[in-house]
């Protein structure tokens, strides 16, 4: 046996062909078979080497002499068999099922439309899940992308962001608004701190009983959270306290509030582990088993009818971490930094092309735009730009001082050249006319309270700078935000040699089908070596293929 070919030492049992079939010899045919994922793989040991075939009779544990490996007519030594894992298959199938999917999948909402229309679409049409990235949008802004994707996929599937706004319920409420008026039945529930009433409301419109007096909410909430006791509140009932209000609104009848008792909050909830955007660093190793014990145990106390799917986000940019995800339990994956660094993603090409360089180490934690005040704190690209740098410096201040003029002289100098470039004064008109629009209450408080209008305009500095990242603006490369998580390293070192690496080159169903076929090319592979056998190093080692090869072989009769 050579050092680059498949070595086993044991045998299972014996194998048997069905007709003609021949065992195929070799690495190409091992990595075939592999690549066949639709299929069995069967490893047999023929004519002294291991040899692989798709179909026959397998009889595990056999009494025939297994030690038999010269023969030249079956029935042969079987060494190991993988059963069919295709992309499919992976996750849950009563997630894809209540989505109306084909893969387990889901494209995340990153804010200002980097998720866009385009590439909602695009997943909806390929048979997964995509949410627009509403957050940071008004009303106004996200019912065309409402109409337009009504318009591109009538029957679905896709959703929405609802994202939490601490500093702007009304905004949140206005939102909610929107998608109940106009049919959105899917969110995405992000960055929440504590339950709403928007969120409550929306998650509960509609709730009645079925002809079987099964309880139906035609409203699904995915919730994407990084802590327990967040998860917790998203796993129960919604609180009794907002239940109330929303029968004392008239938003609900008491019956209806009762039938509210049966039903958990979230429908779905993403573990969101080492992530772009809002993080909390958390490592999904132990994020994720601790969200399915903690959904096991909530879903076991309320007796829930209808299954609670946890999904996996943060770190998925390889077929390893896709695989890994799965074999950990996760009913669906989420992805992220990897789709805004496609085409089709709601940001520029200057970006693109800077994600497309980045290593794993090429990001760093900054203040958040809109949790400012709060420390809350998000995960940006560090390489090519100095918002990270610029931002805590922003944050420094105003932790420190209370009063613009209190500042030293030469950082307010600095301030005004490098980051407003204008004058404070000139800064704040602009940022009061955007909150006269957007929430005259804030500057109201802000003309009252000089520490409040310092980090008004400091946020407004932040909330500017990924909009110049998302339209490209030359003059402000340094201070662009691009959310970004460590899986963007991970992801370029994958992509190295192949169609994907380049920027131009990303779509991101190529990237997502790349992904799950990956997952279930290595997750086969997995199961050889699980029963014994040596791979080469190379062997299940997926490199992305072109997005034709890569349906072929989805669809493929072999």
């Amino acid at each position: 046996m050579q050092a680059n070919e498949p070595i086993a030492s044991t045998t299972i049992g014996m194998w048997r062909p069905d007709g003609d079939e021949v065992p195929q010899e070799g690495l190409y045919a091992l990595e075939a078979g592999l690549l066949r994922t639709d299929r069995p793989l069967f490893l047999v040991r023929h004519r002294m080497k291991l040899a692989v075939v798709a179909s026959g009779q397998a009889i595990v544990g056999s009494g025939e002499d297994g030690r038999r490996h010269d023969a030249d007519a079956p029935p042969w030594p079987l060494v190991a068999w993988v059963p069919p894992v295709s992309p499919q298959s992976l996750g849950s199938a009563a997630f894809r099922e209540a989505f109306g999917l084909q893969y387990a999948y889901v494209m995340g909402a990153m804010a200002n439309g980097i998720t866009s229309v385009e590439m909602v679409a695009a997943a909806g049409k390929a048979g997964m899940i995509g949410f627009f990235g509403a957050a940071g949008l008004t009303p106004d802004r996200i019912e065309p992308a409402i109409e337009r994707l009504q318009t591109l996929l009538p029957e679905g599937p896709f959703g929405f962001n609802l994202i939490h706004s601490p500093h702007e319920p009304e905004m949140e409420a206005a939102v909610v608004d929107l998608y109940l008026r106009r049919g959105v039945c899917n969110i995405s529930a992000a960055a929440y701190l504590r339950l709403t009433l928007p969120l409550i409301r929306y998650r509960l419109h509609g709730i009645h009983r079925d002809a079987g007096g099964r309880v139906v909410c035609p409203n699904r909430v995915v919730a994407k959270v990084s802590r327990v006791e967040i998860a917790r509140q998203f796993f129960a009932p919604p609180p009794e306290k907002l239940l109330a209000r929303l029968v004392q609104e008239g938003t609900l009848s008491e019956a209806q509030a009762d039938m509210a008792r049966s039903v958990s909050v979230a429908t779905d909830l993403t573990a969101e582990a080492d992530s772009g955007g809002h993080t909390d660093n958390r490592q999904a190793l132990t994020l994720l088993p601790t969200m399915i014990g903690l959904r096991d145990e909530l879903a076991a106390r309320y007796g829930y009818g209808d299954p609670i799917n946890v999904g996996l986000a943060g770190g998925i940019a390889t077929p390893e971490a896709a695989a890994a995800a799965f074999a950990m339990g996760a009913d669906y994956i989420l992805t992220g930094t990897v789709n805004q660094a496609c085409i089709e993603s709601g940001t520029s090409d200057q970006v693109r092309r800077m994600l497309a360089e980045a290593q794993q180490a090429d990001v760093a934690m900054a203040p958040s735009a809109d949790m400012f005040e709060m420390g809350v704190r998000v995960q940006v690209l560090k390489r090519g730009t100095m918002f990270a740098l610029r931002a805590q410096k922003l944050y420094d201040f105003y932790r420190q001082y209370d009063n613009w003029h209190h500042i030293p002289a030469k950082d307010r100098d600095l301030l005004e050249r490098d980051f407003f470039r204008c004058a404070f004064e000139e800064e704040w008109r602009q940022t009061r006319d955007f909150f006269t629009h957007r929430d005259p209450r804030q500057v109201e408080r802000a003309e009252k309270d000089p520490r409040h209008m310092m980090a008004l305009v400091f946020r407004a500095y932040l909330g500017k700078s990924s909009k110049w990242a998302n339209t490209g603006e030359p003059s402000r490369q340094m201070d662009y935000q691009i959310w970004c998580g460590p899986a963007i390293g991970a992801f370029n070192q994958w992509t190295r040699g192949t169609d994907l690496e380049k920027p131009e080159r990303r779509e991101c169903v190529s990237v997502a089908l790349n992904l799950l076929l990956g997952a279930a090319v290595e997750t086969r592979a997995a199961s050889l070596r699980q029963q014994g056998v040596r791979l080469p190093a190379t062997i299940g080692r997926f490199k992305p293929l072109p997005l034709s090869k890569v349906r072929s072989l989805l669809t493929a009769d072999f």
